[in-house]
């Protein structure tokens, strides 16, 4: 009995510990800390492109790999991030790699309520963060829409479609009155229901193979008009 009880306490410990760690890092700045480190700087011809983002960014990695590959692109997406995490490690996952330019990618996970209530102001706020952080260190920065959802499956009955264009308005707005680049990926996907279809994401909000190559010529056009 006395064994249970310390294996159970051991077991205990071990989780409030992890627990703690995780809620220390709340932004998950050890995701990337010994990848970053291993970086070079860039070379003087290098055009370095960072990705920021969610699980649609990190997902892009792992479903098409070989978009990244041969090419300056650094994928900087973290699974159910939202906005103000994305804020507090924008310096140590995009600034500190010197890139040419940054392709931002946020918002949906805000308005399922990831991290808690967000309005689409506070979401905007935090974007608009990321990109004077940015601008101020000389790159350029490629405000992406967030994508079509019509609901999310891990918190449904949200209603976000209105929300996201809402959102996009804004952004697109945002990128036109500082001289952004916005990447317009809402408008080549939704469905009429302003949705995001199965042909394009079984679960209706992380891209299949098929998003994603509709989503990579776009970003790619994006990427050459930033580096004009």
């Amino acid at each position: 009995m006395k064994n249970i009880r310390i294996l159970i306490l051991g077991v205990v410990t071990t989780l409030l510990c992890n627990s703690n760690l995780k809620a220390q890092d709340w932004a998950n700045l050890e995701q990337f800390r010994s990848d970053n480190a291993k970086l070079e700087i860039p070379a003087k011809d290098e055009n370095r492109i960072v990705f920021m983002g969610n699980s649609i960014t990190i997902g892009w990695l792992h479903a098409r790999p070989e978009f990244f590959e041969g090419k300056p692109f650094i994928n900087r997406g973290i699974s159910g991030q939202t906005t103000p995490q994305m804020l507090v490690r924008f310096r140590q996952d995009v600034i500190d790699l010197r890139p040419k330019a940054v392709v931002i990618l946020a918002g949906t996970n805000d308005i399922a309520g990831n991290t808690g209530p967000s309005t689409i102001e506070m979401i905007m706020d935090n974007i608009k963060g990321m990109a004077e952080m940015a601008h101020a260190n000389g790159i350029k920065v490629i405000l992406s829409s967030t994508l079509p959802a019509y609901d999310y499956p891990w918190k449904p009955g949200l209603e976000p479609a209105n929300k996201i264009i809402s959102l996009n308005k804004m952004m697109k707005d945002y990128a036109d009155e500082k001289g952004h680049i916005y990447l317009d990926y809402f408008s080549a996907m939704a469905d009429e229901r302003n949705g995001l279809p199965k042909k394009y994401a079984e679960d209706e909000v992380h891209p299949t193979v098929a998003g994603y190559k509709i989503m990579e010529p776009l970003v790619e056009a994006a990427i050459i008009k930033a580096l004009e």
